[in-house]
């Protein structure tokens, strides 16, 4: 095999070194460009009836006559060829037929179980058309009739059932060379609450954007849920439900399952498997964080993806309004792990832009929570994560009291409650600021603490605006403002594709600033022109590419790389290693 490939257009790295830091690329796939041939291996090489029915190498009607002939499809496909960019044509018709979002999101998962890269060359086509369809809003209502749809198994169902056997679990799962795990327990899906094993639907739709998005070979994704039971009594007496019936577990039974999954990955994948905790309670979320980030490289997106998506929106406003962070106010509404997480990451970039103690960066930053202003009198009853933001004010009951005693430029929700940011909020953080910065992050749609169209009215136009999903663009007295995604999106695909090339072996803070910087950094006077502090996600590779740089460029600076010699262009190395979803001619 080696011989028939020609080496000279292989990407430059050593032959015996694992491309995308931990993966040994036996074949040649991720070195071979699109126009080299490869052998459609699997357990031997795939023909007639197992090649159309293996997604990994199914090209639908693009197959040619030579391999037609070569590889046993004779009277198996009807005779015309269609290429790749007809299927995909013809199939976008198909799919803009169907009314309902969740009738586009089971088409798309249809797709990718019949034919891998038609799929992913269809979200990176169309992405601003589809990534709504695979990832919010349209997933939440999936997770929510996951019983109802559920095809066959997308990735791995660990339940209590398995405890003393996940080892064993792990390697049922047909590909071996994994480099991305993205695992839930089901307890707080988006907005949504328990959904329990229901909530496969986001370790699935997480990992096909880290393919779509950032690169990663899909066969080196895996999704997991971790069932322990669910509270949710629906769900309970739901006869489609697929996961345990029973109450959710907790204490120590439950942190023993994790342990045990989390020590048989480490097993099984070795060191430089990247683990990323989705979806979890904030009681959980900020415990496994703790206990695994010094032994793992884990890292969790709902408290540092979200926090370095909304810095980096943060940090591109600063061109529009001026001033530091530290010249700035911060209120959040919502104070779990996605609002302190926030927090945190702005106090740290504070630190680093202003030389200011981590403690004064704080002192910037409000929070509120369901029982109003997290002051210093309430400290005794706070979650060890919310006393941080515990300062010195007497106590305010509501957001709009705390408003008007804060007076914020920067107003934030994460409190997964819709319509939290009213009328009088918004005209409240617009009487102290010429342009407010109003960002609603909470999804899905329906959970959002205000729309765009409420947030720019209410402001007079004047609000710097993003959510965590997607908004038409509005018009306001003959002018349009479009709003900005400030989406998770834009940031794990990008830091995992860099921890994966570099090798990393543990998640930093610094990596967070790093992905968080680089991506502000894309966002130009053009686009600040039309109100966006975040890029198009049309250009959303290039950016991933960025962002994959920054973040191994910070891991090598930290002595946590692995991948080396270091590549010397590390935006190049990350756009070589990405996976490309363009159909290969078979020999």
């Amino acid at each position: 095999m080696a011989e028939s490939r020609d080496e000279s257009s292989l990407v430059d790295v050593d032959s015996n070194s694992t491309v995308g830091g931990g993966v040994h690329d036996v074949y040649g796939e991720d070195r071979a460009t699109e126009d080299q041939i490869v052998t459609p291996w699997s357990v031997t090489v795939a023909s007639g009836c197992s090649l159309l029915r293996d997604p990994s190498y199914n090209k639908g009607l693009a197959f040619t006559e030579k391999e037609r002939d070569t590889h046993y499809l004779r009277g198996l496909l009807p005779p015309v060829y269609l290429s790749q960019e007809l299927q995909e044509k013809r199939l976008m018709i198909n799919i803009r037929q169907y009314e309902a979002p969740l009738q586009k999101y089971m088409a798309m998962m249809d797709l990718e179980e019949r034919n891998e890269r038609l799929f992913y060359k269809l979200l990176v086509d169309h992405v601003e058309e589809l990534l709504p369809i695979v990832y919010t809003p349209t997933v939440g209502e999936a997770c929510q009739k996951y019983g109802s749809i559920y095809r066959r198994p997308q990735g791995l169902y660990i339940s209590l059932k398995e405890k003393g056997k996940i080892l064993e679990v792990l390697k049922n799962w047909y590909e071996k060379n994994i480099q991305v795990i993205v695992v839930t327990d089901g307890e707080r899906i988006l907005g949504l609450g328990d959904l329990g094993c229901q909530g496969m639907g986001i370790p699935v739709g997480k990992l096909a954007l880290y393919t779509a998005l950032g690169g990663v070979r899909p066969s080196a994704c895996l999704p997991v849920t971790i069932d322990v039971g669910t509270n949710n009594e629906k769900l309970l007496n739901d006869e489609f439900y697929i996961g345990l019936r029973q109450k959710r577990a907790t204490g120590q039974e439950y942190y023993d399952l994790l342990h045990e999954f989390m020590t048989a990955v480490k097993q099984n994948y070795g060191e430089k498997i990247l683990v990323q905790f989705e979806d979890f309670a904030n009681h959980n979320a900020f415990e496994l964080l703790a206990k695994y980030s010094s032994t793992h490289l884990v890292f969790n997106d709902d408290i540092q993806g979200t926090a370095a998506v909304v810095l980096a929106g943060l940090v591109a406003s600063l061109k529009v309004i001026g001033g530091t962070l530290a010249d700035h106010t911060f209120l959040f509404l919502g104070a779990g792990e996605a609002g302190t997480g926030i927090a945190e990451l702005i106090a740290l970039e504070m630190t680093k832009q202003s030389n200011k103690l981590l403690e004064e960066a704080r002192e910037k930053i409000w929070l509120v929570d369901s029982k109003g202003l997290v002051v210093k009198s309430r400290i005794e009853s706070l979650q060890h994560f919310k006393k941080p933001w515990a300062h010195e004010h007497e106590p305010k009951k509501d957001l709009l009291d705390a408003v008007k005693a804060i007076k914020p430029t920067v107003l934030i929700g994460t409190s997964g409650v819709g319509k939290t940011f009213t009328k009088e909020v918004i005209e409240a953080v617009s009487s102290y600021n010429k342009k407010p910065i109003i960002l609603a992050l909470s999804n899905p749609t329906s959970q959002s603490e205000c729309t765009a169209e409420e947030a720019y009215t209410w402001s007079q136009g004047r609000a710097i605006f993003a959510s965590g999903s997607p908004f038409d663009p509005v018009t306001l007295n003959g002018k349009t403002f479009t709003p900005g995604q400030s989406n998770n999106a834009y940031i794990f695909p990008g830091f995992g594709l860099g921890v994966v090339m570099s090798g990393a072996i543990r998640v930093r803070n610094e990596m967070m600033l790093a992905a968080a910087e680089a991506l502000a950094n894309q966002v130009t006077q053009e686009h600040l022109d039309k109100g966006l502090i975040y890029p198009p996600f049309r250009s959303i590779r290039k950016i991933s590419a960025q962002i994959a740089a920054g973040v191994a460029r910070k891991a090598y600076e930290l002595g946590l790389a692995t991948q080396l010699p270091r590549p010397a262009d590390l935006v190049a190395f990350a756009e070589s290693c990405m996976y490309s979803p363009v159909y290969r001619n078979y020999r």
